[in-house]
């Protein structure tokens, strides 16, 4: 009798212990929240967006069921970035995406505590963004569209399509951190081509008019720092370079797309895509210190020959051959 009582207390705790265990195992999970903040606008991210909700689909998130985004548009303004970022703090996000240097550091500003994951920014080492690629510290880590031979390379692209510029404009965000070093290793590689730069800074989106009416001369040819303001007025900036016949060279493929001659960079919406993986380890519980800032592996070369044909010049062969995507 002894031995059937001791049984049956077993088999009772058993059976309540697998009761809360099931019931455990049904409670609803708390979706996770996930806070996004960039400089720019809506119409210009979409596609970048839904490369970003494409990748966290794939990882079995869905947006509205799962998983819920709280969007952060500062549309230009970057002294609204702060504001914003401090907004996705106080909704708890699990973890905070950006686009960009200056949103990154918005939200760096805002908190020390909550993950941040860029999906596109240029030297987070050396605007401090981390302490190193391979090992980020802090609460920030990412993807970054830069490499040493990056902006070199785009001058002798263009040089390659027109072979007797000498004279170039240059348009880049005085205020980001990231492109100030990026416009001093224009300048140089500019001297070795012997081609001279004309200097056209933006700080917001009121200055573009007052930087397009200071352009002295007749410049070759113009080329355009990444930022992410100046991808949120792409129409504005290709209507400018169109307007004055100038050929262009772009750090994104957007600008191609919306009517400029070419681009040289990192594929955006591969970077976006790719995003959504680190926000997935970080929800496991990955911390963002421990996880690589990965760099591109992929630099793509985006012609547009209805603009070339626009602009009355032909595109060289070589050029055309080497090209991942001919915009016709």
């Amino acid at each position: 009798m002894l031995a059937c009582m001791k049984f049956t207390v077993v088999m009772l705790a058993a059976v309540l212990s697998f009761g809360w265990s099931a019931a455990d195992a049904q409670q609803p999970t708390k979706p996770a929240r996930i806070g996004y903040l960039s400089g720019g606008t809506p119409s210009a991210a979409r596609h970048l967006l839904e490369a970003f909700r494409q990748g966290l689909r794939e990882l079995g998130y869905t947006e509205g069921q799962n998983v819920t985004i709280d969007y952060r548009w500062a549309e230009g303004r970057a002294d609204q970035l702060p504001g914003l970022a401090e907004e996705l703090v106080r909704l708890k996000a699990d973890v905070i995406v950006t686009h960009g240097a200056v949103a990154t550091r918005a939200a760096r500003a805002a908190t020390g505590a909550i993950p941040i994951v860029f999906a596109s920014s240029g030297d987070a080492v050396a605007t401090g963004l981390v302490a190193s690629l391979a090992r980020p510290g802090g609460n920030v880590t990412g993807l970054t569209i830069i490499a040493p031979e990056l902006t070199g390379k785009r001058l002798e692209l263009l040089k390659e399509a027109i072979p007797r510029f000498t004279r170039l404009a240059v348009l880049w965000n005085a205020a980001n951190p990231v492109v100030v070093p990026e416009f001093r290793e224009t300048e140089a590689a500019a001297r070795t081509l012997g081609v001279q730069i004309q200097s056209l800074e933006v700080t917001e989106p009121r200055g573009f008019a007052r930087a397009f009416s200071s352009v002295t001369g007749r410049p070759d040819a113009l080329i355009v720092l990444s930022d992410a303001m100046f991808l949120s007025q792409n129409a504005q900036i290709v209507g400018f370079a169109a307007k004055n016949r100038l050929p262009a060279m772009y750090a994104e493929s957007e600008f191609v797309v919306a009517g400029g001659l070419m681009s040289y960079g990192s594929n955006l919406v591969v970077q976006y895509r790719r995003a959504a993986t680190y926000v997935d380890k970080i929800l496991r519980g990955a911390k963002p210190a421990d996880l690589p800032v990965e760099q591109p592996t992929k630099f793509e070369l985006i012609i547009n020959t209805k603009t070339a044909k626009a602009l009355g010049f032909t595109v060289p062969p070589s050029l055309l051959l080497r090209a991942d995507q001919i915009i016709e």
